[in-house]
């Protein structure tokens, strides 16, 4: 808490605060992640497709189901925040929320990148981070998390009482838009809170404020990810650059990001099974 308590402290308030946590979601029940099923694949995939996203602007890319996609580091250290969709049916959507108390604040290698109600089923798996070394620093710190939402122009205002229009929120919009020919107002409410590739954040010890340092990530790092849907993505490359100081200015230094599209040979993924919709969904629809 931020702030100086207004009341006093209870006679037993050691024994309220030393009761053992509980796991909200415990995901003992989630298939294990075999990594051997992607392996094979992994191996003689080929590249068929690749987007550079320019700084502080967004790009949009398409990732066909059973295919695998890279978002990497080409040059300077830079962050990026990634949407996806279902190719066909845009109300399908990343659901960082749910991921998040599933898998815990930060994703790596196996964890899965949910969708939204009443759908809920993986979108997307991690299959490859080769900034899995990091683990959590001395602060809290870790990388790609699913607890920052997106930089945007509403709260830039609110912050500074300054307009800046190309923040992550205002890009993906932007690209969004563009991609399915829409309005930006029609286009806005689909762009939804985000995976912070590369991003290095956490929560401070004391106060508990989301804070980010400065990327680890270096030129050649990626983060690898497979689809288990048609799926459009969308990926900003932050006007924070690495975010070791600000977003939302034009004083970061920043570099481009390149997504990469990789098609697995045939016969590689023969005990990989599709995402199917929640059962839920199929039985108990609202």
């Amino acid at each position: 808490m931020k702030y100086t308590p207004q009341n006093p402290t209870p006679s037993d308030a050691l024994k309220r605060k030393s009761v053992e946590p509980v796991i909200c979601y415990p995901v003992d029940s989630l298939p294990a992640y075999d990594a051997s099923v992607f392996a094979q694949a992994r191996e003689s995939m080929q590249l068929i497709d690749e987007v550079i996203v320019q700084p502080r602007d967004a790009s949009m890319f398409d990732v066909p189901k059973g295919h695998f996609f890279r978002i990497v580091c080409p040059e300077g250290s830079q962050v990026g925040d990634l949407n996806l969709w279902n190719a066909h049916d845009l109300n399908e959507r990343f659901y960082s929320g749910k991921t998040r108390a599933l898998h815990g604040t930060h994703v790596s290698t196996g964890d899965h990148l949910w969708s939204n109600l009443p759908y809920f089923r993986p979108l997307a798996t991690v299959t490859w981070d080769t900034l899995d070394w990091y683990g959590w620093d001395d602060f809290g710190g870790g990388v790609h998390d699913v607890i920052g939402t997106r930089c945007d122009p509403y709260t830039n205002r609110l912050l500074s009482g300054g307009d800046y229009h190309y923040c992550c929120h205002s890009n993906l919009t932007r690209a969004l838009a563009a991609e399915m020919d829409m309005s930006l107002e029609q286009a806005e409410p689909y762009v939804h809170d985000v995976l912070n590739v590369f991003m290095c954040t956490g929560f401070t010890h004391d106060t508990k404020q989301y804070f980010m340092k400065a990327s680890p990530v270096r030129s050649g790092d990626y983060l690898e990810m497979f689809a288990h849907i048609d799926l459009k993505g969308g990926l900003s490359a932050c006007p924070g650059g690495d975010c070791g100081s600000k977003h939302s200015s034009e004083e970061a230094q920043c570099a481009p990001l390149k997504v990469e599209i990789y098609k697995p040979a045939d016969g590689t993924l023969s005990r990989w099974k599709s995402s199917e919709l929640s059962p839920y969904s199929r039985t108990h629809g609202l």
